[in-house]
Parts: C-alpha cells; sequence; structure tokens
C-alpha cells in the first residue's frame, strides 16, 4: 500500500503540473491581446474576413469553452495549423525535431562521459594541478552563455580558420560514409558548444559525490583489505558515486534542450531553433 500510494502521489504531482502549465500558457497569451491582431495588420483584413479568422480559430466563443476546446485538443496532440504552410503543427515540429534530438542526445553523451571522468580525477587527487585547472575552466564555460561561446567558436573556427562549415547540416546529398562525414562536420561546433556548457554540471557533481564516498567506512575497509589504490577506486568508489549521474542526465536533458534552441539559430542549424522567430509557425 506504501508503494502504490508513492506511485499515485507522483502521478497525481505529474497530472497537476501538467495541468498548471497548460492552463498558464492559454491565459497568458489572452492576456498579451487579440490572437488575430497581428494577422489583421500583416494582411490588412476587412472586418469580414476578422470575423472568419475568428471563428476559424474558435476565438468567437466563451473564454470558458475555448479553455475546455484547447484543453481536449492539446491533450490529443492536436496544435492547430501553421500559419505560412497550412500544415498541422505538429508536423512542422516532427519535421524539426529530429535534427534536435541528434544534437542534444550527442551532446549529453560527451559532456557526461567528460565531465564523469574529470569529476574522477579531480576528486581522486583533490588538490591537484590537474584538479584546480578543471575545475576553473569548468566554471568559466559553465557559467558562459551558450549563444555567445557558439559565436566566438564560429567566428574562430568557421569562419576565421575556416575548418569547419560555417552552418547547416549537409552541403550536399551524398550517401553512405561520405554523408555520415558531411554530417558530422556540421555538427561538431554545435555540439562541441554544448558540451563544454554542460559538462561542468557533471563533473561537479561526480566530484563532490566521489568526495563523499571516499569517506565511507567500505571504502575505508577496502583499504584495510590491501586493495591497491585503483582497485578500490574502481569496483567500490566509482559505483556507488556514480548513482546521482544516472539521475542528473534526465534531469537536465531538458536544460540541454532549452540551450540548443539558442544554439541552432547562431549555427542555423535546421532543429527546433529555426521555429522560434515565428516565420515558420
Amino acid at each position: 500500500m506504501g508503494a502504490r500510494k508513492y506511485i499515485l502521489g507522483k502521478l497525481l504531482a505529474v497530472v497537476g503540473t501538467l495541468w498548471f502549465v497548460l492552463t498558464v500558457n492559454f491565459f497568458m497569451f489572452r492576456m498579451v491581446g487579440d490572437p488575430v491582431a497581428d494577422l489583421r495588420r500583416a494582411m490588412r483584413l476587412t472586418p469580414e474576413e476578422v470575423q472568419q479568422q475568428l471563428e476559424a480559430f474558435g476565438l468567437d466563443r466563451p473564454l470558458s469553452q475555448q479553455y475546455l476546446t484547447y484543453m481536449g485538443q492539446t491533450l490529443q496532440g492536436n496544435l492547430g495549423r501553421s500559419y505560412t504552410s497550412g500544415q498541422p503543427v505538429t508536423e512542422v515540429i516532427a519535421g524539426k525535431l529530429g535534427p534536435t534530438l541528434l544534437l542534444v542526445g550527442l551532446s549529453t553523451l560527451f559532456s557526461t562521459i567528460i565531465g564523469v571522468l574529470i569529476g574522477i580525477r579531480g576528486a581522486w587527487r583533490r588538490g591537484s594541478r590537474f584538479d584546480s585547472s578543471t575545475m576553473i575552466g569548468g566554471m568559466f564555460f559553465y557559467s558562459t552563455p551558450d549563444f555567445w561561446l557558439g559565436m566566438i567558436l564560429l567566428m574562430l573556427f568557421a569562419a576565421g580558420l575556416g575548418w569547419f562549415p560555417v552552418g547547416g547540416f549537409s552541403d550536399y546529398d551524398s550517401t553512405g560514409f561520405a554523408h555520415i562525414i558531411d554530417i558530422a562536420q556540421h555538427m561538431f561546433l554545435p555540439v562541441l558548444t554544448l558540451t563544454l556548457g554542460y559538462v561542468a554540471e557533471y563533473q561537479l557533481i561526480m566530484r563532490s559525490t566521489l568526495l563523499d564516498v571516499m569517506n565511507e567506512d567500505f571504502v575505508q575497509i577496502a583499504r584495510a583489505k590491501g586493495l591497491t589504490d585503483k582497485a578500490v577506486r574502481r569496483k567500490h568508489a566509482v559505483p556507488n558515486a556514480l548513482l546521482p549521474i544516472v539521475t542528473l542526465i534526465f534531469l537536465y536533458f531538458a536544460f540541454v534542450l532549452g540551450g540548443s534552441i539558442g544554439v541552432e539559430m547562431i549555427f542555423s542549424y535546421p532543429g527546433l531553433g529555426t521555429l522560434i522567430d515565428g516565420t515558420i509557425l
């Protein structure tokens, strides 16, 4: 019964959070102003055409009915149609989601591996030159805005040295290994930007957790048994210190996803960032 109550409580919390976000989203855009006002100014619609747009979007109905319709359609995955292309918004987002997930996935993978390795070495050699230098470097990149770091890397390695393409996802239609190399060249700088920006997350957590584990009794007992320093670290200390990292990966995945949108705009990467300016939606 305790486990059931815990699971039920978590599910209710998720549902409540989802309802709160959708409700705030609905009323926030209603407070901004008339949703058809931009179309009226941009397209110079007549009053009759404005009324047609209000009826088409259901904006002539009472606010309570609009809210119920909005909630029902959102939960069904119906986000309406694009103003420019006429395509369903879900299809527009789905077409841009793949490159973004690839970018975020690779960045999360690399930042996790690099951050964990640096954190392990830094904690095991606490106070060393390696520990101090990696802490300073990690905090520097962590405090640097993603878009600013992306612009610096773009000007230095793409526009300046010409080592990588300036932007995009692929320059030409190719197949096989050549196509993979082409995509990798275009993705290198965006992936590097996000990796440098988020590697300190995993570095600091791994270092802090491992320092705590090193003081635990089972680690001291392993040392007392005569195990080598390498064996104590690999078999006893590190496996127990890795547990918070697993949670951190899923927790910060959304933050990396949000940071990737700005990076995509800087590198003209064909992901969700291209939808932010509203020209496609």
